[in-house]
């Protein structure tokens, strides 16, 4: 009997609805001030939103049980629910009027099965899951935005948009996590917030620089996985040369810089660079529960024929050695022994910049039903050069790769330089 043709399921709808949108306050009245920020808060460029979706597979009643947790999460971290002003002389600072954080409830027509829980490449936008501003406010000035989409499956995401002048990401994923710990219970378990920005030093200010320059690049994504038994391998390497060991992060730095070296293939003696933000928070006497932005950009520069003859181990080394000055470094610049700010950014197409979510936190985020089963990162902006590190979805291994650093010209020669392995 001749076997039947398949039919042809019908076109698969792919929509998100909102259901309310609304200022979530504080559960509990918070203290009314003006809050100033730390030198590095006020960094230029930091002015931005800090996109992320972050995915679980189960939930009863999410919208609703993180709604409430919010409000609880936003007494103990109250300049959340503020918003940025411009004090005399063009500082900005925070107002805390407790007016509240934008929260949006959604629901989709789809499981997270039928969007691959939102894996590479995308089936829906993410501006469909991401929090959307009121035309009644400018969304810089509101630190923090949420959005929870239910899915039919009985999943859902939390579209994560935050200022990075009020959090970095270790900062970011601590209020996360403490709203998760409100969900789950009576009060956070993280460490108590610590709202102080006098732990950060205050150096002499140079004069005025001139206005940054801010490049457009057409800049085209890329996303891919280095295997867990490729970064065992590069370690082991690594030990027995060295007697040293390496992280995760120095092999996936190493090589998204080296594979970018080698795809832009600028003459030998061009310098090229790599930038990455370090957590200072044990280089100060508290670390514990600080949530404003304390990192230090270390920025390793070295000629372009060097980075790109060399093998994977001594562009390792390089990033290492680079990261061994951090403490030196971040102390200089304390002291205010600069010529040059650090925190002033050369945006040029010789420069990568890496950002890394591995180990920020939002992986440990428990809302009641478990931990994500993927979180996506969207730290792109056109005139950044960047690489994102964060782990692949959930039960995959190993380090995920995501990318927007070169142009079409050369995305072919660097996919295929990322994907060797050897």
């Amino acid at each position: 009997m001749p076997k039947l043709p398949k039919r042809k399921s019908p076109t698969m709808t792919l929509s998100v609805t909102t259901l309310s949108q609304s200022f979530v306050k504080p559960s509990d009245p918070t203290p009314a001030e003006t809050l100033k920020l730390s030198a590095i808060d006020r960094v230029p460029g930091l002015r931005h939103m800090v996109r992320s979706l972050h995915v679980f597979k189960h939930g009863q009643n999410p919208c609703e049980v993180i709604r409430e947790a919010l409000a609880k999460a936003l007494v103990h971290y109250y300049p959340f629910a503020g918003r940025f002003i411009e004090l005399e002389g063009g500082e900005v600072a925070i107002d805390c009027n407790g007016e509240g954080a934008w929260f949006v409830e959604a629901m989709a027509s789809c499981s997270l099965e039928d969007v691959k829980y939102m894996d590479y490449p995308l089936v829906m936008s993410k501006e469909e899951l991401l929090p959307q501003a009121s035309p009644e406010f400018d969304p810089l000035d509101v630190p923090v935005m949420l959005k929870v989409t239910e899915f039919t499956c009985g999943g859902f995401v939390v579209g994560l948009i935050s200022i990075h002048t009020i959090a970095d990401g270790l900062g970011a994923a601590q209020f996360i996590r403490a709203i998760g710990d409100l969900a789950r219970g009576p009060k956070p378990a993280v460490n108590p917030p610590i709202l102080s920005r006098d732990l950060i030093p205050t150096p002499p200010q140079l004069p005025p620089s001139p206005p940054l320059v801010f490049p457009s690049f057409k800049l085209v994504s890329f996303v891919t996985d280095l295997h867990p038994d490729y970064i065992s391998k590069i370690k082991a390497s690594y030990f027995e040369t060295t007697g040293e060991h390496c992280s995760a992060f120095d092999i996936s730095t190493a090589k998204a810089w080296q594979a970018r070296t080698r795809a832009i293939n600028l003459d030998r003696e061009t310098p090229v660079s790599v930038c990455f933000f370090a957590n200072t928070r044990h280089l100060l006497t508290q670390e514990g529960g600080f949530y404003g932005n304390c990192f230090y950009p270390v920025t390793v520069t070295a000629t372009s024929g060097v980075v790109t003859s060399v093998k994977i181990l001594d562009v390792v080394q390089i990033v290492r050695d680079a990261k061994a000055r951090l403490p030196m470094e971040f102390g200089r610049w304390g002291r205010g022994e600069f010529e040059e700010d650090p925190f002033t950014l050369k945006f040029t197409y010789d420069s990568l910049f890496v950002s890394d979510w591995s180990r920020l936190g939002f992986r440990e985020v428990d809302f009641g039903w478990g931990m994500p089963a993927n979180v996506v990162p969207f730290s792109y902006v056109d005139f950044m050069a960047v690489a994102i590190f964060g782990a692949p979805p959930v039960p995959k291994k190993g380090m995920r790769v995501m990318t927007k650093c070169v142009e079409e010209e050369h995305l072919q020669v660097f996919q295929q330089e990322m994907k060797n392995l050897v």
